[in-house]
C-alpha cells in the first residue's frame, strides 16, 4: 500500500489490532474499541470470505505493502518447503523498515520507512533507500555518519528500549544492527491467521 494516509486508529478499531503504534492512533483505540460505524455494536460475524479479507489486510497494513507487493511475497514463497503462512510472515520480518523498527530506531513502521527512503541508513556499507530490501544473515545495517542523523536516532533509542529477537543483534553505542541468522516462528510480530491469508490470496 506505498503509504496509506487516512485515519490510522479507525483502521486498528475496525480490525480488532493494534496495527498502527502512533501515540494518537493508540489513545482513539483504548477510547474506543468497538469497530467504527453505527451498526457494528452488536458483533455481527463476518462471513469465510471477509474474515479472509480482514486477515490479509492487516498484514498489508501492519508491514505497509501494496496489493501486488503482498501477492509477490506470497509467489515468492508458496512453493518453498513449510507453512506457506508462517514463511510469508517471515519473508515479511527480514524487510529492513521492519529491522529498523523492531531494533528501536523508530517507534513506527511509517517512520522506518521515511528514514531509509530519505538515504539515513546504510546495509554492508552501501546506501539502500528502498524500505522492502530483505536482509539476510550476516547483512550488517547501520545509520549513515552524519552527525545531526546520529543524534536523531540516539534520542529515539534512548527513549524506546529494542524489541529482544535473537537473529539480530544491536550495537546503541555505534548505531548498528548485525543479521545473525533468519527469523524463527517465534519471532513473527503481528498476531494474524496465517492460514487464512493463504487462503485468500489462493482463490
Amino acid at each position: 500500500m506505498g503509504r496509506y494516509t487516512g485515519p490510522k486508529a479507525r483502521v486498528n478499531r475496525r480490525l480488532g489490532a493494534m496495527l498502527y503504534e502512533n501515540a494518537g492512533a493508540t489513545r482513539a483505540s483504548d477510547r474506543r474499541a468497538t469497530p467504527p460505524g453505527m451498526h457494528t455494536r452488536g458483533g455481527r460475524r463476518p462471513s469465510n470470505y471477509g474474515a479472509g479479507l480482514a486477515e490479509k489486510q492487516k498484514v498489508k497494513h501492519y508491514y505497509g505493502l501494496g496489493e501486488r507487493q503482498l501477492r509477490r511475497y506470497f509467489e515468492l514463497v508458496k512453493h518453498r518447503v513449510g507453512n506457506t503462512g508462517q514463511v510469508l510472515l517471515l519473508t515479511c520480518e527480514r524487510r529492513l523498515d521492519n529491522v529498523v523498527r523492531r531494533s528501536g530506531f523508530t517507534k513506527t513502521r511509517p517512520q522506518a520507512r521515511q528514514g531509509i527512503t530519505h538515504g539515513h541508513f546504510r546495509v554492508n556499507g552501501v546506501k539502500v533507500n528502498k524500505p522492502g530490501y530483505l536482509l539476510r544473515p550476516g547483512d550488517v545495517v547501520e545509520v549513515m555518519p552524519r552527525e545531526n542523523v546520529r543524534n536523531l536516532y540516539r534520542g529515539v533509542i534512548a527513549n524506546q528500549p529494542p524489541d529482544s529477537l535473537d537473529w539480530v543483534a544491536m550495537d546503541s553505542e555505534n548505531l548498528k544492527v548485525s543479521v545473525l541468522g533468519l527469523p524463527g516462528p517465534s519471532d513473527i510480530s503481528l498476531p494474524v491467521d496465517a492460514n487464512s491469508v493463504v487462503e485468500f490470496l489462493s482463490r
